[in-house]
């Protein structure tokens, strides 16, 4: 058998003519890349000259909102400001692995919060009712409901609570 030898410090030349069509093709990129820079540049001018000419007092609204319009977008205000993450928080911290929380309804206008939930057994619902009750993102928490569900061998329950800006 015969010794292999391999030289890893022998370098292989690249052809001459790569450097120059790199060049060009850098070339050719650069001023592609500036004519488009001035051409936006051109049309935010040309933009910005005719916002400039515009009336701010010549707007008028497309209509005025109905009463009944106002009235969801202020429920909707409402019940986006409400403080969400304490609830949240709340509901995290008092869960457990008995009990799966199906619904969460608010009342903004009451402060007040509806958890709908099923739970393995009535202990459970219980522990969960005095565990939301530790917390502090909600007050009077009571347990407003319970059925034993006898075809799931679980207990549907509903909480309510009062939820507000505290």
């Amino acid at each position: 058998m015969q010794a292999i030898k391999i030289d890893f410090c022998r370098t292989r030349q690249a052809p001459r003519w790569i450097a120059p069509v790199l060049m060009l093709l850098a070339l050719a990129f650069t001023a592609d890349v500036g004519v488009s820079f001035i051409q936006v540049h051109r049309e935010v001018k040309k933009n910005e000259i005719s916002l400039a000419k515009l009336d701010p007092r010549s707007y008028k609204p497309a209509r005025n909102a109905t009463a009944e319009e106002v009235a969801a977008a202020r429920d909707t205000l409402a019940r986006l400001s409400m403080p969400w993450d304490r609830l949240f928080g709340a509901l995290e911290s008092a869960a457990n692995d008995q009990v799966a929380l199906l619904a969460i309804q608010p009342d903004p206008k009451a402060g007040t919060v509806l958890i709908s939930g099923d739970s393995k057994d009535y202990l459970a619902a219980l522990t969960y009712v005095l565990n939301l009750s530790r917390t502090d993102a909600l007050a009077a928490v009571q347990l407003a409901r319970h059925e034993v569900k006898p075809d799931a061998k679980a207990v549907g329950f509903s909480i309510s609570a009062q939820w507000g800006a505290k």
